[in-house]
């Protein structure tokens, strides 16, 4: 227990299938095996340890235990874990409303920012507003046939309009002709049960600034996906594969890590992402998905409120570039929600 922090009852609101073990349960798993609760388990963990009143609660379908859990409990925070409610990514939202209405804090993004930046194309519609530079896209709604615009030219890449995670995304995802755009399309439709994004495909590097904040903005120095060892003339895409196969990684060698981008280009990067975040209504925090293209030119791909915040993700990584190890970093973000809910 650390004993400058003054310890908080910490409600950590998780998927009910993600409700981390014990940490001797959790020694005797494999990596693979921990992977899908990592984040979970590290944020609990890290907190305890900290000395912190920490309870887990997890959530699928019902609102009555998050109920229960704020009138006996009756945490100073709630830190929202929180990516789905039965099973739409898109129901995030509502959550964090239902918590406004009971007056309890929340870590991460309010709904305002989570409704804008989970759609893709809205988000996109509104950067390019503010003549923020995006890929050319179009979206296809479920149960209806591509007709591409003439303005959309291969190869392009194909993608959930809501969803999160690179969830759906593979190689097969970058087309280049109508034949295969069709078929990845119907792929999103009958697998994903969403619409689909269908975006010119930006060559070249892969960028990701993390920001922190509500009103001032910390942003983190810039972080770069690296695959080191793709297939000769295969296109670099942040798959579900590369996010997520811890043994695809390893083959692959994927890495991320310090993007070194001349200090100009990176001055560039943190005041479009700043801009990004204010635009899209984002606080807490999150993290901002880039292509640099091979010619210079700077393309925002998504934004990603709530970013994952394990201790071995490229978040936490970057925020302990710009000086916040993990502990820290969990402690800020919970006093930015707390300090948010003062404003209510």
């Amino acid at each position: 227990m650390d004993p400058h922090v003054k310890p908080r009852r910490v409600l950590i609101l998780v998927h009910e299938d993600l409700i981390p073990p014990s940490e001797e349960e959790v020694e005797r798993l494999t990596d693979s095996q921990v992977e899908p609760f990592k984040t979970e388990y590290h944020v609990e963990s890290e907190l305890r340890a900290r000395g912190h009143d920490v309870q887990v609660l997890g959530l699928y379908d019902e609102l009555a235990p998050l109920r229960k859990a704020i009138e006996s409990f009756r945490p100073h925070v709630a830190f929202n874990l929180l990516e789905e409610f039965r099973e739409k990514a898109n129901y995030d939202y509502y959550m964090v409303n239902y918590l406004e209405l009971h007056r309890t804090p929340y870590t991460g993004c309010s709904a305002p920012g989570l409704f804008l930046s989970r759609d893709k194309a809205l988000s996109k519609k509104i950067l390019t507003y503010h003549r923020i530079r995006v890929p050319k896209f179009m979206v296809v709604p479920r149960k209806r046939k591509v007709h591409r615009r003439k303005t959309l030219e291969f190869p392009l890449i194909v993608k959930a309009l809501n969803e999160e995670a690179s969830l759906g995304i593979a190689q097969a995802s970058v087309v280049h002709n109508d034949e295969r755009l069709a078929e990845r399309v119907d792929f999103i439709h009958r697998k994903l049960s969403t619409a689909a994004i269908v975006e010119e495909f930006v060559p070249g590097r892969e960028l990701y600034l993390g920001i922190l904040g509500n009103r001032r903005l910390i942003t983190f120095p810039t972080w770069e996906l690296r695959i080191t060892d793709r297939p000769e003339g295969q296109p670099l895409v942040a798959t579900e594969k590369v996010k997520w196969d811890l043994k695809y990684q390893e083959l692959r060698g994927v890495e991320h890590g310090p993007a070194n981008l001349p200090e100009e280009l990176e001055r560039r990067v943190q005041a479009v992402g700043k801009r990004i975040y204010r635009r899209l209504g984002l606080s807490g925090y999150a993290r901002i998905d880039f292509r640099l293209h091979d010619d210079g030119r700077l393309f925002f791909l998504e934004a990603n409120p709530n970013a994952q915040i394990s201790a071995d993700e490229e978040f936490a990584h970057a925020g302990a570039a710009a000086g916040f190890d993990y502990p820290e970093l969990l402690e800020r973000v919970m006093s930015l929600g707390i300090r948010r809910a003062k404003d209510w």
